[in-house]
């Protein structure tokens, strides 16, 4: 399968992309090897082989979700640039 430069003009178009004239040629060039490899993997004979859904048989393999305090309320208090008793101090962002 083959493309023209009309074709080039056109994907460009509606992508919304700009290119120069000198690089349509090398886009015309790269694209019909791209398509020239998908119609090769069009021949290929797949009769009886499983789609591929997942690369790993391990689906959501995840950690335990533990709580855990890594600074105390004082330690994370001390850190704050203003306080108020026990209460972090932020500048007021409603009127």
């Amino acid at each position: 399968m083959t493309t023209d430069l009309e074709t080039i003009r056109g994907l460009a178009h509606l992508a919304r992309l700009e290119f120069d004239p000198a690089h349509e040629a090398q886009m015309l060039k790269d694209l019909n090897g791209i398509l020239d490899w998908v119609a090769q993997l069009e021949q290929v004979d797949t009769e009886g082989v499983a789609p591929l859904v997942h690369l790993s048989h391990e689906i959501n393999v995840l950690r335990d979700d533990v709580s855990t305090n890594t600074v105390t309320h004082q330690e994370g208090l001390k850190n704050a640039p203003r306080k108020d008793s026990d209460y972090f101090r932020v500048p007021k962002v409603l009127d």
